[in-house]
């Protein structure tokens, strides 16, 4: 049986060949200049659906670096206040130990008073900084609200306790702040377990005993309690020298620890765990104090070595009581400044933090990219093969198409 094909499906059939060729050439064309074989998500249903998750991860991925940059850019300022307190304080310690220099008249030491009163207007101010857009650093989650204000025993505290966090990669939240309470105000006193002290009155009764810090001889043995070391002199008679003797006793329990016990000049004292010395001459019914350490704010403790400098009297009582006070202040200062660094410390560590999750951020970005390519990314030479073959094909075919479109019999009448 003889097929009978129409001129009409002649050309029919050609323009829709010649159609379908250059519509393929036209899509290679565009591979080759996107760079890309999915153009449409028919072009790979599976590849398209799996490039849209992966882009949706790499563009979280970069929402946590610019986490992370202002993440790091707020914990660099917080670390910058940081080291300027910390700058501060290491100057308030020299002042502090050169106003225990017994050759200061009550004008020089009221001068280093003045220079304090500065100091603690400056580190006030460090407590008081904001990040650059008028938050406060140390405010907590109160980031309106200046956290420190001045006051007569130093500066009260009006932040809270929060501190803000940024979400820094897929499962890890960042600190970027912290409290001011935290770095100012829970400094322990003393030496971090104890406090020793004076009663107000010893310089009124003309004693000049002085008491060390103390240090913990075994620390099973604390009991947390606080205590008070009371003096007895019995005056001496001619021949008969003054005899000193201390009883401790336990307030907490109110019992004595020890009773009547002879009193030697920088002679340890041992009890319940603990031990100190007391030097000089303390006077009848002195009395000195042993507590636990507490929480001081160091604005409170640059406030009372102000307030101890200012101070007139002279005399050895006065000297003495001084001097107390001198000592109990420069260590409650060395606590505020090892609070200050251990904060600082972990600051540094955050941002460390942030330089290895910025690492692991770029290697993810890199493996995202790799994959979305991987998926729908064209392959440079094979399409540029195929390209080059469908143009030969859509000239063949139109060659064939005009050869064949001018066969007629018209031709050979």
């Amino acid at each position: 049986m003889v097929t009978r094909l129409s001129s009409q499906m002649i050309y029919q059939t050609g323009v829709s060949q010649l159609n379908s060729l250059q519509s393929q050439l036209q899509r290679a064309q565009l591979q080759l200049s996107t760079g890309r074989r999915v153009l449409t998500p028919a072009d790979d249903p599976v590849a398209s659906a799996r490039a849209l998750e992966v882009s949706q991860s790499q563009e979280l991925n970069l929402q946590f670096a610019s986490n992370r940059s202002n993440a790091r850019s707020s914990l660099s300022m917080v670390d910058q206040a940081l080291a300027n307190a910390d700058d501060l304080l290491q100057d308030v310690k020299r002042l502090t130990i050169n106003a225990g220099n017994p050759a200061l008249s009550p004008q020089d030491r009221r001068a280093l008073a003045s220079e304090l009163e500065g100091r603690l207007e400056d580190l006030l101010g460090q407590a008081n900084a904001t990040d650059g857009t008028g938050g406060y650093l140390f405010s907590g989650y109160k980031i309106d609200t200046p956290p420190f204000s001045r006051t007569a025993t130093g500066a009260s505290y009006a932040g809270d306790q929060g501190n803000r966090e940024l979400q820094v990669a897929s499962s890890r939240k960042l600190p970027i702040s912290t409290s001011g309470s935290s770095v100012f105000e829970d400094v322990l006193t003393g030496n971090g377990t104890f406090l020793t002290g004076i009663d107000a009155n010893n310089f009124t009764r003309g004693g000049t005993g002085i008491i060390s810090p103390g240090s913990v001889r075994d620390a099973a043995a604390l009991t947390g309690h606080q205590y008070t070391i009371d003096f007895t002199v019995v005056p001496g008679t001619p021949g008969v020298p003054a005899v000193t003797t201390y009883t401790i006793n336990d307030v907490t329990l109110g019992a004595a620890v020890a009773s009547n016990q002879p009193y030697v000049s920088g002679e340890p004292i041992i009890f319940d765990g603990m031990q100190l010395d007391i030097k000089g001459v303390p006077a009848d019914t002195d009395q000195f104090t042993v507590n636990p350490s507490t929480n001081q704010s160091v604005f409170t403790t640059m406030q009372n070595l102000i307030n101890a400098l200012n101070a007139n009297p002279v005399g050895p009582a006065a000297d003495a009581e001084r001097t107390n006070r001198l000592n109990e202040a420069n260590l409650n200062l060395n606590n505020a400044l090892d609070k200050v660094l251990s904060v600082r410390a972990t600051v540094g560590s955050g941002l460390k933090e942030l330089d290895h999750l910025d690492s692991a951020g770029d290697d993810l970005n890199i493996q995202y990219a790799t994959t979305i390519g991987d998926l729908i990314d064209a392959d440079p030479i094979e399409t540029i093969s195929r390209f080059t073959q469908l143009q030969t094909n859509l000239e063949a075919a139109q060659k064939s198409y005009k050869a064949l479109t001018g066969l007629s019999l018209f031709n050979f009448i």
